[in-house]
C-alpha cells in the first residue's frame, strides 16, 4: 500500500484465471479508507449471478444480493488481505481466482560505483524503499562529453549501452574496457507492477579508483638479528601489471601486546622492519593505492604475524638487501614501549651535509682547473716564440751597445 498527497492506494492484481479482472484503485475518501474493486470478466453474461469467497475459508464476502452485479468491493484494506479471492456462480461452479497483492511504487535506487583497476568498474544498487513487490532493475551507462564540443550531441561513439548484471539479476552491474580519462552517467531504473524510478550517477575512475588489497603478505625473521622481521607482498591479482599504472604501498606493524600501529610507505613489494620489539610476535598488513594517488586506499590486508630472530649474529644479510645500518641494541635492555616508524633502508652511511656544498665545490674545482690550462697554454705560448726567435741566428755586433753606456763597459778609458 502507498498512500500518497491525494490519498491514492495502489495493488498488483496478478490474474490466475481468464474470467477475472482487476480495475485500476480508486481514489481514498479518508485516510485509512482503502476501497478496490475486483471486476469479473466480460466472458460472464450480464445475467450471471456470482459470489465472492476468500480462498480457503467457507465465509461469503459478497453475495449476488449486494447489488455490486460482478464487482467485489474492499475496504479498509490492509496486508491481512492480502491472497486469493475466488469468483463463483450460484450453484457453485468456479469461474475464475485473483490475487491481491499490496506494495509501494517504486523509489529512486541508492547506487554506488568502485573500480579496482583503471581498465573496469562496477556499480552496486539497493532500494531505498521496499515496495513489497516484484522488483526488478534497468541499468545502462553512456560516456559523457565535454560541454560545448561539437561532440556532445549522442552518437554511437558515446552510447548509451546496457550495462551487464553479473551474475544475471543481482544488484550488480559490470562495465568493461573503459577509459581512464572520460567520465560516464550511469542510469539505474527500479521498476516494479506500480511503476518505475530512475537515479543517474556521474563517475570517473579517477575518484573511484580503489584497488584490491595486496596478496601474499608473508612476515619472516632476519636470522642473527633480534629486532628485525623482513615483510615481503604482491600485488592483487585484479590489477594489470603494466608499466604505466603502477601501485604504491604502506605498511603497518604492532608487538601482540600493543594496540597501536606504526606506519611506513615502502619502495617496492618488501620492508625490513629494524625497531621490531625481541622476542615479541608482530602482526603486519598492508594497503595499495594508485601511485599518481589516484583514488583511494585499498582495504588493508589480512595480518600475518612474524616473531624476530632470538639468536646471535651468525651470518651478514646477503648483499642488495634492503636493511637499515642503524647499530643493533641488546635485546636485554630492549623497551617494551610501542615501536618507532622503521626508516627507509640504505646501506650507505648518512651524509647531513648541505648539498650546495657540493656545487661550491666542483665550481671551485672547474675555476682552478681553467686558470691552470689558460697558464700553461700562454707560459708554452711564450716557449715557442722565443725558441723560434733563436734560429734567426747569433746576435750582431753592437746588438747591445745602444743598451749600455760606453763610460760603464769593462775596460774603456775615461775620457
Amino acid at each position: 500500500i502507498s498512500e500518497g498527497q491525494e490519498g491514492s492506494s495502489y495493488a498488483q492484481i496478478r490474474v490466475q484465471a481468464s474470467l477475472v479482472e482487476g480495475t485500476k484503485p480508486t481514489e481514498l475518501w479518508h485516510d485509512l479508507t482503502y476501497t478496490l474493486n475486483f471486476l469479473s470478466s466480460s466472458y460472464l453474461t450480464s445475467r450471471a449471478l456470482v459470489s465472492w469467497f476468500r480462498d480457503g475459508e467457507p465465509r461469503l464476502l459478497q453475495g449476488p444480493d449486494s447489488g455490486l452485479g460482478h464487482a467485489l468491493v474492499l475496504t479498509h484494506v490492509g496486508h491481512t488481505d492480502e491472497g486469493n479471492y475466488i469468483c463463483r456462480t450460484l450453484d457453485g461452479a468456479l469461474w475464475g481466482m485473483v490475487t491481491l497483492q499490496l506494495g509501494y511504487p517504486p523509489a529512486r535506487p541508492v547506487v554506488s560505483c568502485q573500480a579496482t583497476d583503471y581498465e573496469n568498474f562496477s556499480c552496486t544498487w539497493s532500494s531505498s524503499q521496499v515496495s513489497g513487490l516484484p522488483t526488478r532493475y534497468l541499468t545502462s551507462y553512456r560516456k559523457k562529453t565535454i560541454p560545448g564540443a561539437d561532440g556532445q550531441r549522442m552518437s554511437p561513439s558515446t552510447g548509451p549501452w546496457p550495462c551487464p548484471q553479473d551474475p544475471v539479476g543481482a544488484a550488480r552491474c559490470v562495465v568493461h574496457g573503459a577509459e581512464f580519462w572520460s567520465q560516464y552517467r550511469i542510469n539505474v531504473t527500479e521498476v516494479n507492477p506500480l511503476g518505475a524510478s530512475t537515479r543517474l550517477l556521474d563517475v570517473s575512475l579517477q575518484n573511484i579508483l580503489r584497488p584490491d588489497p595486496p596478496q601474499g603478505l608473508r612476515v619472516e625473521s632476519v636470522p642473527g638479528y633480534p629486532r628485525r622481521l623482513r615483510a615481503s607482498w604482491t600485488y592483487p591479482a585484479s590489477w594489470p601489471r603494466q608499466p604505466h599504472f603502477l601501485l604504491k604501498f604502506r605498511l603497518q606493524y604492532r608487538p601482540a601486546q600493543h594496540l597501536a600501529w606504526s606506519t611506513v610507505e615502502p619502495v617496492g613489494l618488501e620492508e625490513v622492519i629494524t625497531d621490531a620489539v625481541a622476542g615479541l610476535p608482530h602482526a603486519v598488513r598492508v594497503s595499495a593505492r594508485d601511485f599518481l594517488d589516484a583514488g583511494t586506499w585499498s582495504a588493508w590486508s589480512p595480518e600475518a604475524w612474524g616473531t624476530p630472530s632470538a639468536g646471535p649474529l651468525t651470518k651478514e644479510i646477503a648483499p642488495g638487501t634492503q636493511v637499515h645500518t642503524q647499530p643493533e641494541v641488546d635485546p636485554r635492555v630492549d623497551s617494551p614501549a610501542p615501536p618507532r616508524s622503521s626508516l627507509q633502508p640504505d646501506p650507505r652511511p648518512l651524509d647531513h651535509r648541505d648539498p650546495l656544498e657540493y656545487v661550491a665545490v666542483l665550481v671551485s674545482l672547474g675555476i682552478l682547473s681553467f686558470l691552470g690550462l689558460a697558464a700553461g697554454a700562454l707560459a708554452v705560448g711564450l716557449w715557442l716564440r722565443l725558441r723560434w726567435s733563436g734560429k734567426d741566428g747569433p746576435p750582431k755586433p753592437g746588438f747591445l751597445a745602444p743598451m749600455i753606456p760606453v763610460d760603464k763597459l769593462p775596460g774603456a778609458p775615461n775620457l
